[in-house]
């Protein structure tokens, strides 16, 4: 049975090893090997002989190892366990469990597993919190930095803006940093400067009209047009309690507004009118009494010389009379036309004419604008007197749609009759079309836009449309977008701010041009914190006193965190130019204080700003000017406090090595002697800290400079180390619990740079020494034993301080310690 199985158990290896074979031949292709058992064989003999040899040549290392350390006194058995101990206890695993009947292993294998998880979970919680700490700080400052890019993209570096040439809307140019002001930016800084003097002083001051002279000295003529036009739309009664978006779609302001539009494009038309007559005296043939009247006809003796076809309704004095109707009506005074001529002859459309031109507000009653829109539907709309059908749309506000293109040849002229259609609900009954200002502004910025205006070729046009619709945000937004009207737009945007007539973003920190879903559409509102910054960023850096002008402006603007944008703005301008002298003040030597920028803006609380600038400070990183800020803020407490810290780090280092460490000792004695003589706020503990540090950094003076004597001297009356013979370990250790942090990361080295003085004394009077007169004063006495004696006691006395003390001291430290002791022995 046996040998059967044998038998079957052998055939199956056979087949197996076949199958093997096979798949190894058609499955894969691999280089096939072919070796003789007498080859394997061999093979084999080889690979033992080396594994032997390894293990033997191993065996000897070890035993040459053991002889060696052995000889030193040291069991390279108990070595071994050591380390294996030493790594195993590496891992912070769970101890195995043992056996419950062993009560104090269970206890104690239990403790270090609880003790285990403890610090594994530390471990974890730990490093969960510093992510989630970091994450968040990052998110903060990527905010920051945000809105500092936004402003940067706009304000200076190099500035990507869209030209005014001929490439259109889509070129970009890099506009290079401006290091200085120019005339027309520097003139413009001057009205502000006036302004925020007489503003301070309780005075008024028209800013609108003193940035006009500005602009007048240096800009050309189409900027002065501009600001005239500012100036008529700002003259409006405006309160500063009502929100500017939330007046101008009031109805009585709304209409205030259009009117003020209406006669300012009617006064540039008459200029017009009187322009062409006096460039073509001889064909207009002026006469008559000065009128707008006489001055029409002569105006239409030259647009309209021979007599016109397809005009209705007869003439006036050989002049078509809808078409004298209608430029009276532009040139603002229809009455001239009234006054002079008689219309009855027209029939009920001469009384709606006279309402018409009685109407303070241009208006006539919805009972007449309803059946002056019936006639227009029913004939007028047919006629083919463009002039007549003008009228009717203008007394009516008939068809909105019709842009009248025959009459109304200029963006100005259809401009003003849009102006002159507008209505509101108030004016208009139920049965009539409503073209409200809201439609036309949509009509202006969203349907056509800036490509039908040819916005980048003509940038004073597309603004001057904006303007007189009454959409300022966007307006200021555009112009600003333009290299070489951005200064102009500033000040315009600062003269409609001045009128209380801009409408203000809610947040400080959102886009120059915003849309809110709560506001009426289509309108805008404008960033005008980011406008100013942005502005100022392309000379604060050389005309920092005007760059503080510019954000006094900002004053009563509140941030998302509930702060003031000005003193905000001022931390901001104070860290970006590292002017704080110049814009916050400083402390003369006295203790008294010297002015700055800030003192004359009557800050309410300009100690709280100087405290905010110096928090920012301390956040960057500026610890020193942070010193200097707090100080002039008078919280002594934060002076102490990183001044200590600063000073903790470079205690032992020499002024030559290091420069800041120089610094700061001028700073702190500066400032001990001032708090000193005309005292302070801070605790005495961070003073009796200074005065400390102080002490031992003259201790490394002297050190550093050889003066070992003296420096040990210091030493001895800074009073933390026992080195006199009636001090005690016990007492010095005690009191060093009470000294601060600063001081104690520096005992390594206050020990280590004692013990080399002990050392070198030791050195120097020990017999065979070359003497030094410097040093062995003591020993010229005769008592060279003596102080032998004494500096090892005070060295032993140091290594047991050290020893003692709750602080942990470097392992090479103590090592050092320990061998400069061990040579005075």
């Amino acid at each position: 049975m046996a040998a059967n199985a044998n038998a079957v158990s052998f055939d199956d290896l056979v087949q197996h090893a076949e199958q093997l074979n096979a798949d190894i031949e058609h499955g894969l292709e691999l280089p096939r090997v072919e070796r003789s058992l007498l080859q394997i064989s061999e093979t084999v003999q080889k690979l033992k002989s080396k594994t032997i040899h390894a293990t033997g040549e191993m065996k000897d290392v070890k035993a040459k190892a053991s002889m060696l350390l052995g000889s030193n006194g040291v069991d390279l058995t108990d070595l071994d366990q050591d380390v294996e101990v030493l790594t195993s206890s590496a891992n912070l695993h769970p101890l195995e469990p043992i056996s419950d009947t062993d009560i104090q292993g269970f206890i104690r294998n239990e403790r270090e597993n609880a003790m285990l998880s403890a610090i594994e979970e530390a471990r974890r919680n730990t490093m969960e919190m510093a992510e989630q700490h970091q994450w968040q700080y990052m998110v903060t400052e990527w905010e920051k930095e945000k809105v500092k890019i936004l402003n940067h993209l706009i304000g200076s570096g190099e500035d990507i803006a869209v030209t005014d040439d001929t490439e259109g809307p889509g070129s970009v140019a890099i506009i290079e940093k401006q290091g200085v002001m120019d005339a027309m930016e520097l003139s413009y800084a001057r009205e502000i400067y006036i302004r925020n003097e007489k503003l301070i002083n309780g005075e008024q001051v028209n800013l609108i009209q003193t940035l006009r002279d500005a602009a007048s000295r240096e800009a050309d003529a189409s900027i002065v047009d501009i600001w005239d036009l500012i100036y008529e739309i700002a003259d409006i009664d405006v309160t500063e309690v009502i929100d500017p978006l939330m007046l101008r779609y009031q109805t009585e302001s709304q209409m205030l507004f259009i009117i003020k539009a209406r006669s300012c494009l009617e006064r540039r038309y008459l200029d017009y009118v009187k322009r062409t007559i006096y460039g073509n005296l001889h064909q207009a043939k002026l006469g008559g009494v000065p009128s707008t009247y006489h001055i029409v006809k002569s105006f239409l003796n030259i647009t309209m010389p021979n007599s016109v076809l397809n005009l209705e309704d007869g003439l006036v004095d050989d002049k078509p009379v809808w078409a004298m109707i209608y430029y009276c009506i532009r040139c603002g005074d229809l009455k001239a036309m009234l006054n002079t001529t008689d219309l009855q002859y027209l029939g009920e459309i001469a009384n709606y004419l006279e309402e018409y031109a009685d109407s303070p507000n241009f208006r006539i009653s919805t009972q007449s604008a309803t059946k002056v829109q019936l006639m227009y539907k029913r004939t007028v709309r047919h006629s083919s007197d463009p002039f007549k059908r003008i009228v009717f749309c203008i007394m009516g506000s008939c068809d909105p749609t019709d842009s009248h293109a025959e009459v109304a040849t200029k963006t100005e002229d259809y401009i003003w009759l849009k102006l002159c259609q507008l209505r509101s609900d108030e004016d208009t009954s139920q049965s009539q079309e409503i073209f409200a200002l809201p439609q036309l502004q949509t009509l202006l910025i969203d349907h056509y836009g800036e490509s039908h205006f040819n916005a980048y070729q003509q940038p004073l046009l597309y603004f001057r449309v904006l303007l007189l619709t009454m959409q300022f945000e966007a307006a200021i937004e555009f112009l600003f977008r333009i290299a070489r009207y951005r200064t102009h737009s500033i000040h315009f945007a600062i003269s409609l701010h001045e009128a209380h007539i801009l409408s203000l973003s809610k947040s400080s920190q959102s886009q120059l041009l915003t849309v809110e879903p709560s506001d009426p559409q289509p309108a805008r509102r404008l960033n005008f914190c980011r406008l100013i910054m942005s502005y100022i960023r392309k000379f604060e850096g050389t005309n920092t006193r005007e760059a503080l002008q510019y954000l006094y402006l900002l004053k009563g603007i509140k941030n998302p965190q509930g702060e003031d944008v000005f003193e905000s703005s001022l931390s901001e301008l104070a860290l970006e130019t590292r002017e704080f002298d110049m814009l916050l003040g400083s402390l003369n030597n006295d203790g008294s204080k010297k002015l700055g920028c800030i003192d004359k803006f009557y800050i309410s609380d300009a100690k709280a700003v100087i405290e905010k600038v110096a928090m920012d400070s301390e956040k960057k990183g500026l610890f020193e000017e942070a010193i200097k800020l707090y100080d002039l803020a008078k919280n002594h407490e934060k002076v102490l406090e990183i001044l200590n810290r600063l000073l903790s780090q470079v205690v032992p280092k020499s002024n030559e090595s290091d420069n800041t460490r120089s610094r700061l000792q001028d700073l702190a004695v500066s400032i001990a002697q001032r708090f000193k003589t005309i005292g302070h706020s801070a605790s005495q503990i961070r003073l009796k800290t200074l005065y400390i540090l102080l002490d031992v950094m003259l201790f490394f003076d002297l050190f550093h400079a050889h003066n070992y004597e003296q420096a040990l001297d210091v030493m001895k009356s800074v009073g933390i180390l026992p080195l006199e013979t009636h001090d005690t370990v016990e007492q010095k250790v005690a009191s060093f619990k009470q000294i601060a942090d600063e001081m104690k990361r520096n005992i390594p080295q206050v020990l280590l740079a004692t013990m080399n003085i002990l050392y070198t004394q030791y050195e120097s009077i020990r017999p065979g020494s070359i003497q030094n007169p410097l040093l062995t004063s003591r020993a010229n006495d005769g008592g060279r034993d003596m102080h032998v004696k004494e500096i090892r006691r005070q060295a032993r006395t140091l290594i047991t301080f050290a020893g003692m003390i709750s602080y942990r001291i470097p392992g090479d430290t103590n090592s050092r310690l320990v061998q400069i002791e061990l040579l005075m022995n």
